[in-house]
């Protein structure tokens, strides 16, 4: 049975004075994916892909050099544009969050709208399993854009209560059978 999984990076370095997407995996975060490398859940890997963000193409780089396998890079995989905004502290982030998947179809201070990045994470999703015929395939990117991607795969309406718990988590989807194998698991402990 061929799966993918989609693997959210995990823990950064939150650093204010660099763009978000340039955010690099913190010593924690490096350990968590070297562990979810190694695991049995990824032992049949023949692709890996990330966005274009620099912190899913270094936990992608951890996963795809424990198997011998390239990175390849989509854009359609990075996380919703937040540009707008830039970096927050956690509990502005928190409450933007919650408005962003309440309100789907609403640019959320700037921020891209959720409807748009569904499609988007949807289009590349679709393009990734198209291209990729033999093997699982690992897809390394973020918790917003996963989520909304789960959501859609699972027929389920966009809404933050399938949100990740906190960063480093996966799912897994059967190809042929075009079914959800399960929802968020952590890719190691905390």
């Amino acid at each position: 049975m061929r799966m993918i999984h989609f693997i959210t990076h995990p823990e950064v370095v939150v650093d204010p004075g660099r763009p978000v997407p340039r955010w690099h995996l913190s010593d924690k975060g490096i350990a968590r994916m070297r562990s979810f490398a190694a695991s049995a859940a990824m032992q049949d890997l023949g692709a890996v892909w990330a966005s274009e963000e620099t912190k899913a193409i270094e936990a992608a780089g951890i996963l795809a050099a424990a198997h011998g396998l390239p990175v390849a890079v989509h854009p359609g995989l990075n996380e919703n544009d937040r540009s707008a905004t830039g970096y927050l502290p956690a509990p502005k982030f928190e409450q933007l969050a919650d408005r962003f998947f309440a309100e789907p179809v609403t640019s959320v201070q700037g921020w891209e709208r959720a409807v748009d990045a569904q499609r988007r994470v949807r289009a590349a999703f679709v393009s990734i399993v198209d291209a990729n015929a033999d093997g699982d395939v690992a897809i390394v990117a973020h918790g917003g854009v996963g989520t909304l991607l789960l959501c859609h795969l699972s027929g389920l309406s966009i809404s933050r209560r399938h949100d990740q718990p906190f960063q480093g988590h996966f799912w897994s989807y059967a190809v042929a059978e075009r079914r959800m194998l399960s929802t968020w698991r952590p890719i190691a402990p905390q």
